[in-house]
């Protein structure tokens, strides 16, 4: 079974940092791609980053650039992604999510497995 699980979330104040991670079991993400999304309450699920497995490209939704960086280690088959200078309008639940069925890396739809997701506050 396949499981993909978010660890590295918490509370934090503004302008400081978190690193969030992203582990998969059952599956390796080698010619995949990693998708971090977000959520906030009673808003709409945002593309936050992603990285292609194959050439380890990296992309970024308008929340993550300048600020947060996605990287990956092989080894641990697990995907991170650095936040830095968080706001307060950061706060959401982070879900990272990878099998890929379509070209487009920005679009939730486009994933089939999912995490459970992992809370971030950001306190002003």
């Amino acid at each position: 079974q396949v499981r993909l699980v978010e660890s590295g979330g918490g509370l934090v104040q503004a302008g400081g940092s978190l690193r969030l991670s992203c582990a998969a079991s059952g599956r390796t993400f080698a010619s995949d791609a990693v998708g971090w999304f977000r959520q906030a309450p009673g808003k709409e699920r945002t593309f936050v980053a992603a990285i292609r497995w194959a050439d380890n490209s990296p992309y970024y939704g308008d929340p993550a650039k300048g600020r947060f960086t996605i990287s990956r280690d092989s080894a641990k088959n697990t995907v991170y992604l650095q936040m830095n200078s968080l706001k307060p309008e950061d706060t959401a639940v982070y879900y990272c999510a990878t099998y890929l069925v379509r070209d487009s890396v920005v679009a939730g739809e486009g994933y089939k497995i999912w995490g459970q997701g992992t809370q971030v506050t950001v306190s002003s």
